[in-house]
């Protein structure tokens, strides 16, 4: 169904390779539905014991979803609404509910750049997924940086991280490197880049059933040493602990340390609404599953595109590149509880939701 994602059965093992270098695999509605045709006609196929999801290219596993793309067919439409839309989002959240859950050992091959759309097809559940990461690893949910808020499930995968380390990634959108993705719980295994072509030897020559005790036992031998967020940790939680984004970052200009005045310069360049919206998002998204907050994304992506706050972030970050995107509103003083409260009120009644089947 798609150039993009090509897929072959080997010794028991299903391969999904991701082929589009130029964008750095970013998703399109085609790639989402190659990668969900594959998934579901391998689930209850005996010859396949396993999966591996890899990339063609060191630079990315996944940038995350085809934002040009919603730029123009949201700037195409009234209210940024588009058939082409709605089916992306639908069967995107699907494709992350059914790796979540899948029933056999799913292996996110999570070199280079991850993120967004392209954490949503790594994050496997935790009873058959298994995240490998590389030196390359380049991991982040940046999605308030353009306007939109940390969906593919960062509602639960986010909100499930230890402390306050979840609301750190979401509201500043910053990337983080291999050790501190297995400190936040967003990977299982690290691999040194200079030992990637033996992990693929290796992958290619185990048969299937065996596969993924065998990747683990593989990665024992690798440490990914120290990462940032471990040493500060202590003033994560003390900063965002806090019950406000205004108070976040009113907590976080009282710290003149490096790395709090790093998340604070970050912070002021995001969409005040969305950050606000991201906020509320994770702390509802800590007591629901994964199909609930599925379908909590789902009404919060369509209200945001109606809203507009998406095509003016990849407007001025992709489009036109003038990096002054126009916020609205343009301050978090302006952000009333009323218009957050208004993202997550679901456009369709339960019984119509195009989430509705997600158990």
């Amino acid at each position: 169904m798609s150039g993009h994602v090509l897929t072959q059965v080997s010794n028991g093992t299903g391969f999904i390779t991701l082929d589009r270098p130029k964008a750095l695999n970013s998703l399109s509605l085609d790639m989402v539905r190659a990668l969900t045709s594959a998934l579901l006609a391998w689930r209850d196929d005996s010859a396949v014991a396993a999966v591996v999801i890899r990339s063609s290219s060191e630079k990315a596993l996944c940038a995350g979803g085809d934002i040009r793309f919603f730029h123009d067919v949201g700037r195409a439409t009234p209210q940024g609404g588009s058939a082409l839309l709605e089916d992306f989002f639908t069967e995107e959240y699907a494709l992350n509910h059914l790796i979540h859950y899948y029933p056999k050992p799913y292996i996110a091959l999570m070199d280079g750049v991850v993120m967004g759309g392209g954490m949503g097809i790594a994050q496997g559940g935790p009873d058959c997924g298994v995240r490998v990461v590389s030196g390359r690893t380049k991991m982040a949910m940046p999605e308030v940086n353009i306007g939109l808020f940390p969906d593919v499930g960062g509602s639960h995968f986010l909100s499930h991280a230890p402390g306050r380390l979840g609301r750190y990634l979401g509201l500043t959108g910053l990337t983080v490197g291999a050790p501190d993705a297995l400190y936040v719980g967003l990977a299982d295994h690290y691999v040194p880049e200079a030992e990637w072509q033996a992990l693929g030897d290796l992958l290619e020559v185990v048969p299937g059933a065996e596969l993924r005790e065998a990747v683990q036992a593989y990665a024992a031998g690798f440490d990914a040493g120290a990462g940032v967020l471990e040493g500060e940790r202590a003033a994560i939680e003390r900063h965002f602990a806090a019950d406000s984004v205004a108070a976040i970052m009113a907590s976080l200009a009282g710290d003149e340390g490096a790395f709090a005045q790093k998340a604070l310069a970050a912070m002021r360049t995001r969409s005040p609404l969305m950050m606000c919206v991201t906020l509320e998002l994770l702390n509802r998204g800590a007591s629901l599953g994964v199909a609930d907050c599925l379908r909590m994304e789902r009404n919060v992506v369509r209200r945001n595109f109606e809203h507009g706050e998406v095509l003016e972030g990849v407007r001025a970050l992709v489009v036109d590149k003038d990096n002054a995107p126009q916020w609205s509103p343009a301050t978090l003083e302006e952000v009333t509880p009323a218009l957050v409260a208004g993202f997550f009120a679901p456009p369709w009644p339960a019984h119509a939701h195009p989430l509705r089947h997600l158990a």
